[in-house]
């Protein structure tokens, strides 16, 4: 994929980060679907893990800037995470060659989450270390798993599902084994 289309693929995501959350929240679901999270992951397995580091810092800050989602507070622990996110996805996605497209995004996306949301727990315990404020690992569960939970299925299902639509539409490149040949799609 050329640079040109994977920056103006990053852009689209950086959007979408600014207009996905203050929809799913105006209908009291922001909290429960992590709308930021999926354009970011979906800019890491698309364009390569500096597009998606980018968007992942980028899209907090520009929605912050613009429609004040999130709040400046919430952004210091939110970028570190979704930036996370993008890095590990296009990371993982370089290196995992399992045969079977499919695959290879779940073999992605769980890992990429799981160390995202490490990352943004510990990040959230750096600031509420520097605020004097209390936070533990069960504060940490609660926040980055239990309450997320709905939010990761959504991830899970919709963004393989998303990346085999574009693939057999040809908006984007086939994944290519090391034998040179087109991955299955399952």
């Amino acid at each position: 994929m050329s640079n040109v289309k994977k920056i103006c693929i990053c852009a689209f995501c950086i959007a979408l980060c600014c207009v996905l959350p203050p929809a799913f929240h105006a209908v009291g679901l922001g909290a429960v679907f992590s709308p930021m999270h999926l354009p970011v992951l979906l800019c890491g397995l698309l364009c390569g893990w500096p597009y998606g580091a980018f968007c992942g810092v980028a899209g907090p800050l520009l929605s912050c800037l613009t429609t004040g989602m999130p709040s400046a507070a919430r952004l210091l622990y939110m970028a570190p995470e979704l930036c996370a996110y993008g890095l590990f996805c296009g990371l993982l996605l370089r290196f995992i060659r399992t045969g079977r497209t499919t695959a290879d995004l779940y073999l992605t996306l769980v890992p990429a989450m799981v160390l995202g949301r490490v990352v943004g727990g510990a990040a959230r315990a750096m600031f509420a270390l520097y605020n004097a404020e209390s936070y533990s690992l069960a504060l940490w569960v609660g926040a980055y798993v239990v309450e997320t939970l709905p939010g990761a299925i959504l991830q899970l299902v919709f963004l393989p599902a998303l990346v085999l639509v574009l693939t057999r539409a040809k908006l984007i490149p086939a994944r290519y084994g090391a034998d040179g040949k087109a991955l299955e799609p399952v």
